[in-house]
C-alpha cells in the first residue's frame, strides 16, 4: 500500500487533487436503465460479462461515476463493474422521499434487468449503509461485501444533525429554482478539464434535498444485526477521516464475522480526492472477497 510522506497535511493533499484532479478521459458510457415499477437511473457496465460482478455504490451529494471513475479502471480488467446513479443523485429516480431501504431495492432491481444473480457489493460513505442493506433485505443475492468509510450509522442518526440538514436544504431551495441541472450532454462531455466535469456531475445532485437525505441516512442503524453478516467482508477504513471517524468504521471490523481491515492514509473523499493512496487497499479489498466467495463455492451461495 502507497503510503503518504507524514509531513503532507490531509488539506494540503486534497487542495493538490482539486487543481489536479483524477483523468476523466476513457470513462465508459452509460445509459439510462428502466428499473420496471421504479423508474430510470443512469447506469454504466463495464469490464468482462463473464467477470465476478461488483456494484459500486457511491456516497451522498456525488454520483456512481463522479465517486468512483478514479477505480474503474484498476477493477474493469478482472471484473464486471456496474455504477449507479442513486434515487435523487445525478439521473437517479426521483421520488416523493428518500430512504435507504428502498436505494438497496433498486441495486437488487438492477441486478435483475442486467441478467446478474449474486454480486458484491462495495458502497463508500453512503453506498456502505445501502450495501448493508442490500445484504440485510436481499441475502441470497449478495456474496461479499466491501465497505468504505462508512459505518453502521450516520451522523444524521443525531436530530440535531438532522435538523441542520433540512435548515441548510431549505436555505439553498431558492438557488435551486433559477440554477438549471446541468443537461446529459453536458454530464457526459469529458472532454474539458476534469474538475469542470467534476463540477457538472456536483451539481446534478439538488442541494435543496439535503434534509431529504438526512433523513434517509439518519434512519439508518445496523447495529443490531452486524453480527448476523454471514458472507466474506472487508472494511476499507480511511484513517484521516474527520465525517465518518475512523473508530465509528472499526465498529463493521468488530461486528461483522471475520471482516478484514484495509487501511488507507486519506480523509473522507479519499476515492477521489487521494485517488492512488485508496485504490490499492481498495482493489486489495475486492480481490480478498472475491477469493473468499469463489473458495466457498457454489453450494454456499445458493
Amino acid at each position: 500500500m502507497r503510503v503518504a510522506p507524514k509531513f503532507v497535511s490531509g488539506s494540503m493533499r486534497a487542495a493538490n487533487h482539486v487543481f489536479k484532479p483524477h483523468p476523466v478521459a476513457g470513462l465508459p458510457a452509460g445509459r439510462l436503465v428502466d428499473l420496471p415499477g421504479r423508474g430510470q437511473t443512469f447506469v454504466t457496465d463495464s469490464g468482462p460479462r463473464e467477470a465476478p460482478p461488483v456494484f459500486l455504490l457511491h456516497s451522498v451529494l456525488t454520483t456512481g461515476l463522479l465517486c468512483w471513475y478514479p477505480s474503474l479502471s484498476a477493477l474493469t480488467e478482472r471484473y464486471r463493474v456496474i455504477t449507479m446513479d442513486q434515487r435523487w443523485h445525478g439521473r437517479g429516480i426521483t421520488s416523493p422521499g428518500f430512504d435507504l431501504d428502498d436505494c438497496a431495492d433498486d441495486v437488487v432491481a438492477l441486478a435483475d434487468v442486467l441478467g446478474i444473480d449474486r454480486f458484491t457489493a462495495a458502497g463508500f460513505s453512503m453506498g456502505g449503509g445501502i450495501a448493508q442493506l442490500t445484504w440485510r433485505r436481499h441475502r441470497d443475492r449478495v456474496g461479499g461485501l466491501v465497505l468504505c468509510s462508512t459505518g453502521p450509522y450516520f451522523t444524521t442518526n443525531d436530530p440535531q444533525h438532522r435538523a441542520q440538514a433540512h435548515r441548510t436544504g431549505r436555505l439553498l431551495t431558492p438557488l435551486y429554482r433559477i440554477l438549471p441541472r446541468p443537461s446529459a450532454k453536458r454530464l457526459d462531455d469529458t472532454t474539458g478539464h476534469a474538475a469542470l466535469w467534476a463540477i457538472r456531475q456536483f451539481l446534478s445532485t439538488p442541494l435543496s434535498h439535503l434534509g431529504d437525505f438526512g433523513d434517509g441516512l439518519g434512519r439508518f442503524d445496523s447495529r443490531d444485526w452486524l453480527g448476523e453478516v454471514d458472507v466474506p467482508t472487508a472494511v476499507v477504513v480511511s484513517t484521516r477521516d474527520k465525517v465518518v471517524e475512523p473508530a465509528r468504521q472499526q465498529l463493521l471490523v468488530d461486528g461483522i464475522p471475520g471482516a478484514r481491515r484495509f487501511d488507507v492514509d486519506g480523509g473522507h473523499a479519499c476515492c477521489v480526492l487521494g485517488a492512488e493512496w485508496f485504490i490499492p487497499p481498495f482493489v486489495e479489498a475486492i480481490d480478498t472477497v472475491t477469493a473468499a466467495v469463489t473458495a466457498r463455492g457454489p453450494l454456499a451461495e445458493s
